[in-house]
């Protein structure tokens, strides 16, 4: 019985440790010289990703997050310019199934059983968001979400929106300090 709570414990550990892998991670890097406030609209310069539907679905994300801080979207000549990408690379996981644990007679005749492995492919993308003074046309914020899109359109919309809050929830940069 010990042996068989350890082999439990041992696979809640590596699901558990998967999970948190699987976490999104953002990432944000800003110009530190940039006062923020000065910014009140922005237009959209160029969303570039793999999926046509996506195209709308960042606008929205982004738009809402910017909206949620009091920047306002104009067609054209806004303060600032947005700019999207998204990076996809495959990443593969382990599916290992048991159908036994050994022990005893019920379980088979003391071994662990058969074990089942397998490979499953799939890709995960970054979107990257970055904001140009439309002036100077510097890069004055970078933020990236990574594990943020899919190759399963059901979770995009929710992993999307998700990562794009977390992107968002410092912004904007708190003012420069002066000397």
């Amino acid at each position: 019985m010990k042996l068989l709570s350890k082999i439990a414990a041992s696979i809640g550990l590596t699901l558990a440790l998967a999970t948190v892998s699987l976490a999104q991670q953002v990432k944000t890097d800003y110009d530190h010289s940039v006062n923020f406030a000065q910014y009140k609209t922005y237009s959209w310069e160029k969303v570039q990703t793999k999926d046509p539907l996506l195209v709308d679905r960042i606008k929205s994300a982004v738009n809402s997050a910017l909206a949620a801080k009091g920047w306002t979207e104009v067609p054209s000549a806004g303060d600032v310019e947005v700019f999207s990408i998204e990076t996809t690379q495959n990443q593969q996981t382990l599916d290992t199934f048991y159908n036994g644990f050994g022990g005893g007679r019920r379980w088979g005749f003391g071994g662990f059983g058969d074990a089942t492995t397998t490979v499953e492919t799939y890709k995960v993308g970054t979107l990257v968001v970055d904001l140009f003074d439309a002036k100077t046309e510097k890069l004055i914020w970078r933020s990236s979400s990574s594990d943020t899109l899919s190759d399963k359109a059901d979770k995009n919309t929710k992993n999307l929106n998700k990562g794009v809050n977390k992107m968002f929830q410092h912004f904007p940069p708190a003012p420069p300090k002066s000397n």
